[in-house]
């Protein structure tokens, strides 16, 4: 029987790190799933190389997930790892920098063999050269240990029974961690379910792990982290990705529409249509074009022929797609374009982060072409950033930009599924009949009629008796629809199509500030807010008073920004860009903003933050 103690904490961070073929994906997705049934709070940062296939072993091939989770609200992955397991010398060098003096380092010794270590670059064997003395170093043989389990598995050959090993990793830190494995065998259960041979090797090396954690004397103790106070209610473990692609879903019901997506695939935004194209029974049509452009055009069409059209993609398909979405502006129909950011320019960091496409997003395209663009914040608020996008594109027909980005879309978090009775009703009213008359008196459809009130023109289908009416890209004269060359009705169209976006009701600017007495403002946009607000949580402990505001309306921006921004003597704007919300604010509202920027293709650390707003105060 084991005599290791159980000690009780707070939070953990673990990252896992192997070679892109070492399966620390899915280990790191598993140990997630097992840690939100437990009812922890969590977040994620899954860190894939750009490379389909790296060489085996170097550093461009490592592959990283880390997680963190705790009893209380958790707002970002963590700056830092409790925990690190290194796959190979590999994961070690790319990712010992980030493990702070004194943390866990559990390596697979059995890939740290002369040629790897010669991979990298080390001179000599850092588990044996005193380079890990300040760590708490667990050496386990995890490739020997796993091929031993799996001793009995004829059937199966060296390497297949080493590729296991990931699964023993997570069986040693599921005990190590208390956490339950049934979720994960019912998960293999389901994907191996026809290769029996293959879900026994995996059952059997998560349970070897399991075991070994039990037995072996090398860890003195075995943690757990109680579950998180959360509100009563239905929960799931979600990722920005589909909780996008289920909001778009939602929306379309709630607005008695058919969902078409016209998409190409591109990282980090292909989850969206591999999820939707799994919700073909929900009234969704989905489809893989040829290239961006074949995409958002037949997501416009789509959208002319009474469905709601969307498109999604990342920044270099944006650019691609820059002038249907001109298009949509003209014809001014509704169209919801999801724009899940990574690095750039160009092809750039394809599995990395940025939130360098907002000039982009509000100005990238030919002429006066105004639209909204909208920006969630977290993993689990794309689901309702989905629900607002399709509300402005269907009520101001015009088209949106959701701006999201590969932390989000990839991050994890538990999710509260709402109740159907509590989301809006998003129904749309189509033109039925002529609503003008000519000269003669006859009935005649004017397509650019306006609602007074939205400044939105009519949305007739294709094909409905006497609303027959031109499209195209050329300019249209104000009402009919008809071509115009005129030049003061193309100054009033322009003005019209943008009194229309400015016009959007979005709910006024929130700002959090419990003292009420703070004079410095940190107002974030996107996937900013966690690492802002850890970073407000930590300069608040220590008695620092400052406010936090967070924008999901970029365009229009909410009526009180200004108000908000003057109110405070100092402004820091975090953004992963060279600053270009700050340059936006100040050129419109004429405030002194302080633009704190990064664009390492990773999050702001929260203490990287808290140091800002430290300066900020003191100077």
């Amino acid at each position: 029987m084991s005599t290791t103690t159980v000690k009780r904490l707070d939070r953990v961070i673990i990252r896992f790190a192997g070679d892109s073929g070492d399966g620390m994906q899915l280990t790191g997705d598993r140990f997630t799933s097992q840690t939100a049934l437990l009812g922890n709070d969590l977040s994620t940062l899954p860190n894939f190389p750009a490379e389909i296939r790296a060489p085996q072993g170097t550093l461009p091939g490592v592959s990283s997930f880390q997680l963190h989770f705790a009893d209380h609200a958790v707002l970002t992955p963590g700056d830092a790892p409790d925990v690190l397991v290194a796959m190979n010398p590999a994961a070690l060098m790319a990712n010992l920098p980030d493990l702070p003096r004194g943390a866990t380092l559990i390596v697979n010794t059995d890939e740290f063999t002369k040629r790897n270590l010669a991979k990298v670059g080390y001179p000599t064997n850092p588990l044996e050269d005193g380079t890990l003395e300040s760590y708490d170093v667990h050496p386990v043989a995890l490739t020997s240990i796993t091929v031993e389990a799996l001793t009995g598995f004829e059937g199966l050959t060296r390497k297949e029974k080493e590729r296991a090993k990931n699964m023993f990793a997570l069986g040693l830190l599921s005990w190590l961690y208390t956490r339950p494995m049934e979720g994960t065998e019912l998960f293999l259960k389901a994907k191996f379910a026809g290769q029996p041979e293959i879900l026994a090797a995996n059952l059997t090396a998560l349970r070897a792990g399991y075991n070994y954690g039990e037995t072996t004397e090398d860890f003195a103790n075995a943690y757990e982290v109680a579950p998180a106070a959360m509100p009563a209610g239905t929960y799931r473990n979600i990722t920005g990705n589909v909780a996008l692609a289920l909001g778009l879903v939602t929306a379309a019901h709630k607005a008695g529409l058919r969902l078409f997506l016209g998409s190409y695939p591109i990282t980090p935004a292909s989850d969206i249509l591999h999820t939707l194209s799994g919700l073909k029974r929900y009234g969704v049509t989905t489809m893989q074009a040829e290239d961006e452009i074949a995409g958002v055009g037949a997501a416009l069409g789509a959208s002319f022929g009474g469905a709601l059209g969307v498109t999604t993609t990342s920044g270099p398909g944006l650019a691609l797609k820059a002038e249907t979405i001109g298009l949509a502006v003209s014809l001014e129909l509704p169209l919801v374009v999801c724009d899940i950011q990574r690095g750039g320019p160009s092809t750039g960091l394809p599995t990395k982060t940025e939130q360098a496409d907002l000039l982009q997003a509000l100005f990238g395209r030919n002429g006066e072409s105004p639209v909204a663009v909208l920006a969630p914040a977290t993993p689990g608020d794309c689901f309702d950033i989905a629900l607002e996008a399709v509300r402005i594109a269907t009520t101001y027909r015009t088209p949106v930009i959701v701006l999201s980005d590969g932390y989000l879309a990839n991050g994890s978090e538990p999710w509260q599924v709402p109740r159907t009775a509590d989301l809006p009703d998003l129904r749309v009213e189509f033109a039925t009949e002529p609503n003008g008359a000519n000269a003669d008196g006859t009935p005649v459809f004017h397509p650019y009629l306006r609602d007074p009130e939205t400044l939105a023109r009519q949305w007739a289908v294709p094909g409905t008796p006497g609303l027959e009416h031109r499209v195209g890209g050329i300019e249209k004269a104000d009402v009919t629809g008809n071509i115009s060359y005129d030049p003061d009705n193309h100054d009033h169209m322009v003005r019209l199509r943008q009194a229309k976006i400015d016009g959007i009701r979005v709910p006024d600017l929130q700002v959090e500030d419990p003292t009420g007495g703070a004079r410095l403002l940190v107002l974030g946009w996107g996937s900013t807010y966690g690492p802002i607000a850890a970073g407000v949580r930590l300069a608040r402990a220590l008695g620092t008073k400052v406010a936090q505001a967070h924008l999901h309306h970029l365009a229009p921006l909410p009526a009180n920004t200004g108000d908000v921004l003057r109110a405070y003597d100092h402004v820091i704007v975090p953004e992963m860009n060279l600053g270009q919300l700050a340059m936006l604010l100040r050129a419109r509202f004429l405030v002194d903003i302080q633009s704190h920027t990064a664009v390492r293709g990773l999050p702001f650390p929260a203490t990287e933050l808290a140091d800002v707003i430290a300066r900020a105060v003191k100077e």
